[in-house]
């Protein structure tokens, strides 16, 4: 169930509103005459919506991109590909120190 509470609690109960979207990692929606204005989430939980939000963005667009081609890649070849460039950014890495 969300947490709503109304605005003043923010001023009058922040320590007790900050324990709570730390504690809980959900956020607490704040009110003004009713209707809702702010949501309250801890940095933890904003950064991990945040970090989904790009994963489902890149996972749409793969699927756009997948229905556009008949071009698939094996698991292996996905495999040696990030393994080369990785091996490329170390070297990069290597010369540079």
């Amino acid at each position: 169930m969300p947490n709503i509470r109304p605005i003043s609690d923010l001023r009058n109960h922040f320590a007790e509103i900050t324990r709570d979207v730390q504690a809980t990692g959900e956020p607490v929606f704040l009110t003004k005459n009713g209707v809702g204005t702010l949501v309250v989430m801890s940095m933890e939980a904003y950064e991990t919506k945040r970090y989904e939000a790009v994963v489902y963005d890149r996972l749409r667009e793969a699927e756009l991109e997948a229905r556009s081609t008949d071009v698939r890649y094996s698991h292996e070849q996905v495999t040696q590909d990030v393994q080369a460039l990785l091996d490329e950014l170390l070297a990069e890495d290597t010369d540079r120190a």
